[in-house]
């Protein structure tokens, strides 16, 4: 008996100190932020995302044309590979491999083209946009704001979002400038 009252004593005295030096952190002020929906509805993420399609699709319509050229290059020389001699055939298969080169490093030049394009805006947006979430955090005495899109967060409460908050702020300096 004596042992259980001890325990039940040192517990509420853990408990007792646990909530007075737990007490000030529940009170802390914790703000949750998602950079990609930041960057992508922003004016300017809105802008850059239409350069960037307009650009995507005028290189899918040459990669699009080429594979085209390829498949019909294919389908010839399948066509024509019972009738031409063993010299013929092996310079249309090395024309056609010439070509289907030429493809993948159009496919590859694309895409890093798309991959530039998109570090360079990140770049210079992101250090804008930190600034911007650093304004608020201080301004209105935030202990801690979150980037959901590159902390895996379990839950957190939707009213704590200050995603289109920045967004807005955001715009307003890119406005001014």
């Amino acid at each position: 008996m004596k042992r259980f009252l001890f325990v039940v004593v040192v517990l509420g005295a853990a408990l007792s100190l646990l909530t007075t030096v737990a007490a000030p952190s529940w009170a802390e002020k914790i703000g949750f932020i998602h950079v990609e929906e930041i960057l992508m509805n922003s004016d300017v993420g809105k802008a850059a995302g239409e350069e960037i399609k307009k650009s995507y699709e005028k290189n899918r319509a040459t990669i699009q044309e080429k594979e085209k050229e390829l498949q019909r290059l294919k389908d010839e020389l399948e066509k024509q590979r019972a009738v031409l001699n063993e010299k013929a055939l092996r310079d249309k298969e090395q024309s056609y491999q010439k070509k289907y080169r030429d493809y993948q490093d159009l496919v590859k030049d694309a895409n890093e083209e798309m991959q530039s394009r998109r570090q360079e805006f990140l770049g210079k947006n992101v250090p804008e946009i930190l600034k911007v979430v650093a304004a608020i955090g201080e301004k209105e005495n935030y202990t801690l704001i979150i980037d959901l899109s590159t902390v895996p967060v379990a839950y957190h409460a939707k009213g704590n979002s200050l995603t289109q908050r920045v967004i807005d702020e955001f715009n307003k300096a890119k406005k001014s400038k």
